[in-house]
């Protein structure tokens, strides 16, 4: 007769388990640093192989006549500056809120599906290029809100 045990824990690779150990163990702001690089080099990668598939990856602010090529290292740039408004909204939260990473993860899932009506308002921008720069936010978002929720979700022991 053999035994089966089940467990509740969903199956995830080393590396997954590792990466969220990590997250785990250090301070939301480290955290956040952490997640805020995993996100600016996925949403790069992300616009490489967009660029790679042929999308022009020119956009226009509002206001221009004409649309300017999104430079290398753009995406990244902009992950990187917008995710400090995301951590310093967790270091808060995790000081101030009774439920921190409940309200992290509803404010920022709201943030984001509102981030995504900006790249279709761009003029003189391909519709191509507007879908790559909302499908980026939604990458982005797919790998720094997990993280710092789940940071969030494990207070860390304070030192008596």
């Amino acid at each position: 007769m053999t035994t089966t045990t089940l467990t509740t824990e969903p199956p995830t690779s080393r590396s997954a388990r590792v990466f969220r150990a990590t997250v785990i163990a250090q301070p939301v702001w480290r955290a956040g640093v952490v997640a805020a690089v995993a996100g600016a080099i996925t949403t790069e990668v992300f616009a490489t192989v967009a660029r790679g598939a042929g999308v022009p990856l020119k956009a226009a602010s509002p206001g221009a006549d004409a649309a300017a090529a999104i430079p290398p290292l753009g995406f990244a740039f902009g992950v990187l500056f917008w995710t400090v408004v995301g951590i310093v909204l967790a270091v808060l939260l995790a000081r101030f809120a009774k439920r921190p990473a409940r309200t992290f993860a509803v404010t920022t899932v709201a943030m984001t599906v509102l981030s995504l009506a900006p790249p279709f308002m761009a003029p003189h921008t391909a519709l191509s290029t507007q879908i790559v720069l909302a499908l980026s936010h939604v990458v982005a978002a797919a790998v720094i809100i997990p993280a710092l929720t789940v940071r969030l979700t494990h207070r860390r022991p304070t030192a008596s």
